[in-house]
């Protein structure tokens, strides 16, 4: 038996399209009501969560495979394998502020507001610049706006949100998708079952 967490929402429906091309039978999943464990097979059980609890059902090995997308992954990830990129839910984290501002002008403090305060402080310490990072969970984009923060890192996909708005993309972070990841232990102990799951599904994964 594996188990495979699943994010649920748009990931959760390209993630079963590809595998009822791969040949399993998520009929279970597709009528699931109030379920919350279901089967695609006699020996696959999958578990449907929150983006955020995939990772830590992964990293306490209560799962042996999880669909996640790679801001998640970036923003929480830890402690186990990235093992495919399924190539759907692309999209990129930006840095993003007020339209024809210059963001490295001048000497002074910056503040970034984001829902990915991680992922921010990250990408900041890696080029040796000191910021403050204040974490949004509503509409990032207000920040600049009401004055509460020099920019913004968010997940960007048109940037029509941000040009109705009045602000920009200063520069792209990271390329963003979903992608397949296996705890470290079920690698090991259920190699043959997850090494079978992988090959099927990256051969319908859209080149």
């Amino acid at each position: 038996m594996i188990r495979i967490a699943l994010t649920k929402g748009r990931i959760e429906e390209k993630t079963l399209s590809i595998l009822e091309k791969a040949g399993y039978d998520c009929s279970d999943v597709r009528n699931k009501g109030r379920k919350l464990l279901l089967s695609i097979g006699d020996n696959i059980e999958v578990v449907l969560s929150k983006s955020a609890d995939v990772i830590t059902y992964i990293e306490h090995g209560v799962c042996d495979i999880g669909i996640v997308g790679k801001d998640t992954i970036m923003e929480h990830g830890k402690t186990f394998y990235e093992l495919l990129d399924l190539g759907f839910g692309k999209c990129r984290f930006a840095l993003a502020g007020l339209k024809g501002k210059n963001f490295y002008d001048g000497y002074s403090h910056k503040v970034i507001a984001s829902k990915y305060p991680t992922v921010t402080k990250n990408y900041f310490n890696s080029r040796g610049i000191d910021v403050e990072v204040v974490k949004i969970e509503g509409s990032v984009e207000l920040a600049p706006l009401l004055g509460l923060a020099d920019a913004i890192v968010d997940i960007v996909e048109t940037g029509s949100t941000l040009k109705e708005n009045g602000l920009e993309v200063y520069e792209d972070i990271a390329n963003v998708s979903a992608r397949l990841i296996v705890n470290v232990a079920s690698i090991k102990l259920k190699r043959e079952e997850i090494n079978e799951f992988i090959d099927r599904v990256s051969a319908q994964i859209e080149k």
